[in-house]
């Protein structure tokens, strides 16, 4: 009977349990003597990357943790997670190559371990996990395409992006960040004391990589740690704002703006109604001054979807967003000017009519002048909005404001413009709002016509002054002549 109960008291460890860091026993242990207490034995010191004997300079090639006895495992693991401290030279691939497929490997088993969930770290493997990965990802990034050729950067071909060379590395220890974030087994109130405020920050600041493939990893990693992490929403929002600042106002350079509207996007998908002040202000202070720098082209598209998104969430946003826009037209710019007139277009597909009588007298002074653009491109693009049947139909319920404002510009179109298409297109239109209100066209075709009769007689008139200019400067006399004209 006694062995049976002795048997029962050694209980073997369950593989799911969660590690304990292992007590180091010596022959000797502390004693403290205390006249109000008995004998107390020291609390030792766990074992962590701060504590752990190093080998400086070498790297040793250790065990399969699965391979490992349980006691033994925490030892082990933070053991690895030093091997995965060592930082290597990439620019020369000749160098280090046996460590550096060490600390591939160990990498590579950290991220089966951390996505299976077989293996339950306690506190101190997690802290010590989340040091390792911030040794190796939170570095000075090398210096900008732009810095080194001195050009004002922009979009780069593929064969020109920039490769990390120590990507192999880099990718997997996101890989175990982000299976880390995203695991079941992670608990967010243990979790949360190490993926910080100040993790954040770093973690933002390496969206201005210019590997795309970072980028790409942040913005996941990013976007899963604000679905999980609820007591960092309001700071990485306000993080993202002050990098949209900093971005219009101050440098006008930074690679990961495109990724970060992505996440946006989403974020601003999941508002909740009515829509906080707040939202509406960083709308109006950041998003929209977005369409201000030279290389809008790089992010409009997610730019677009986030300005659409907010007036599909609240429809009275539209006029602040058109006359926003409106504010930033480009003028020397076609290409932009191209983008704007798309993304008016999205704005104008959920806007409401209310809404629309308000900035439609400034939106379509704009169209006329777009209408009139030597580039074809422009031109095309603004006449193409008679193809879509909710912008047809806003402009038909409000034809009396709108046909007077663009009928010089259609007519101008008709009549001089070099390329036949948008003489087409302009012929297309001019009889839509001939058959919408053929009362309302033949009068804007009347005061069309007084107006260019009054400009031919203004014309001759001017014509007259400068002969008569003409005539007295011919005469030489050499006395100063006075001309009444």
């Amino acid at each position: 009977m006694l062995n049976k109960i002795m048997k029962r008291g050694q209980r073997k460890p369950s593989k799911s349990e969660a590690i304990e860091p292992p007590v180091h026993t010596t022959s000797a242990p502390n004693v403290t003597v205390n006249h109000a207490s008995r004998l107390a034995v020291a609390t030792p010191q766990p074992v962590t990357l701060a504590t752990v004997q190093q080998n400086h300079g070498t790297v040793e090639v250790l065990p399969m943790l699965r391979d490992v006895p349980m006691s033994e495992r925490h030892n082990v693991f933070i053991r690895k997670l030093q091997i995965c401290c060592f930082l290597f030279d990439f620019s020369d691939t000749m160098k280090s190559i046996r460590e550096k497929e060490i600390k591939r490997q160990t990498l590579a088993e950290l991220v089966d371990l951390v996505q299976s969930g077989s293996f339950k770290m306690n506190e101190i493997m997690q802290e010590e996990l989340i040091k390792m990965i911030s040794v190796n990802i939170f570095r000075c990034l090398p210096p900008a395409s732009h810095e080194n050729t001195g050009s004002e950067g922009g979009e780069l071909e593929e064969d020109e992006m920039f490769m990390d060379p120590a990507w192999p590395h880099l990718q997997l220890v996101y890989d175990i960040l982000l299976k880390y974030v995203v695991s079941s087994e992670t608990d967010t109130k243990i979790a949360k004391r190490y993926l910080d405020h100040s993790f954040v920050l770093k973690l933002l600041d390496l969206f201005d990589s210019e590997d795309m493939r970072e980028r790409e990893y942040l913005k996941t990693i990013l976007h899963r740690i604000y679905g999980r992490f609820m007591v960092h929403r309001p700071f990485i929002r306000n993080a993202i704002n002050n990098i949209f600042y900093r971005f219009i106002f101050e440098t006008e350079r930074y690679n990961g703006i495109a990724e970060l509207l992505e996440i946006l996007g989403s974020i601003i998908n999941g508002f909740a109604l009515p829509m906080k002040e707040e939202h509406k202000l960083f709308l109006v202070r950041a998003l929209i001054p977005l369409h201000k720098p030279k290389c809008v082209s790089s992010y409009h598209q997610q730019l677009s979807y986030c300005i659409t998104q907010f007036v599909e969430k609240d429809y009275r946003l539209a006029d602040t967003v058109i006359r926003g826009v409106l504010k930033y037209w480009p003028v020397t710019n076609c290409g932009k000017e191209v983008l704007f007139l798309g993304e008016l277009e999205e704005v104008l597909e959920v806007t409401q009519s209310a809404e629309f009588q308000r900035c439609m007298v400034p939106l379509f002074r704009q169209i006329g002048r777009s209408l009139n653009s030597p580039h074809f491109q422009v031109a095309e693009r603004a006449l193409f909005w008679w193809n879509n049947e909710h912008i047809v139909g806003l402009i038909a319920d409000n034809r009396r404001v709108i046909l007077p404002i663009i009928f010089d510009a259609l007519e101008k179109n008709i009549r001089g413009h070099w390329n036949q298409a948008i003489v087409g297109l302009s012929s297309n239109v001019r009889r839509m709002f001939l058959d919408m209100d053929s009362e309302l066209f033949e009068e804007c075709q009347r005061q069309h016509e007084e107006r260019e009769a009054k400009a031919g007689e203004v014309e001759e008139q001017r014509e007259l002054t400068w002969k008569k200019l003409e005539e007295v400067a011919s005469q030489g006399t050499g006395e100063d002549n006075m001309v009444i004209v």
